[in-house]
């Protein structure tokens, strides 16, 4: 039987939860989840993606852009927490990110590899799209994905989103493509109802 909220998350926890859906609470990452955090951003196989598992240093950069995030923009990558056990589990939100000569609002999620394939990261990036269009007013948003990482990939078009563009990345000294997935309000407005259940047991 699944715990309930106050129960694994302390009393205070509903008040600091921003999204939630039926399985994840989604809510501001704090300087006492770094440990959680190195668990995806130290772990070679999480961060493929970005060609090498971070340092301490990184990981502790990374966490300080979050919190600069909140303070500018009043949003940025959240701590996902899984209900049923209080475990934080990975990471997803909204972050402005450049794409090409233009600033567009993202939709980005990383997860612990332990809790790959259960659907958790569209479950929390369909909330966040939606939070996007409803709380911010967006028109449109994006998941700016490597061309390689084909998980995120199959995330993003479930999410609703198609391909409209590419850019190149450099990331230690490489040049990285990447592809600009793309969702406008219209298309949400007549997808995420059905977006936001859909396959989530394979993502």
């Amino acid at each position: 039987m699944a715990k309930t909220m106050g129960a694994v998350m302390g009393d205070n926890m509903e008040e600091e939860i921003i999204l939630e859906t039926e399985r994840l609470a989604l809510r501001r990452l704090r300087r006492a989840d770094y440990a959680d955090l190195c668990l995806m951003l130290k772990d070679e196989e999480v961060m493929y993606a970005y060609e090498h598992a971070f340092e301490d240093w990184e990981a502790a950069d990374w966490l300080d852009r979050q919190l600069m995030r909140y303070e500018k923009y009043g949003f940025g990558l959240w701590a996902v927490i899984l209900k049923e056990s209080g475990e934080l589990i990975g990471q997803c939100g909204l972050t402005m990110q450049e794409a090409g000569e233009r600033e567009v609002l993202e939709v980005g999620y990383l997860f612990r590899k332990d809790f790959w394939h259960c659907g958790y990261a569209l479950e929390a990036a369909a909330a966040c799209r939606d939070y996007a269009f409803e709380k911010l007013g967006a028109e449109e948003v994006y998941s700016i994905i490597r061309d390689t990482n084909a998980p995120s990939r199959a995330v993003a078009e479930r999410n609703g989103m198609t391909v409209c563009g590419s850019i190149v990345k450099h990331y230690y000294g490489m040049d990285m493509p990447h592809l600009l997935y793309r969702i406008s309000r219209t298309e949400a407005g007549a997808d995420s109802g059905q977006k936001s259940g859909q396959d989530l047991e394979h993502v």
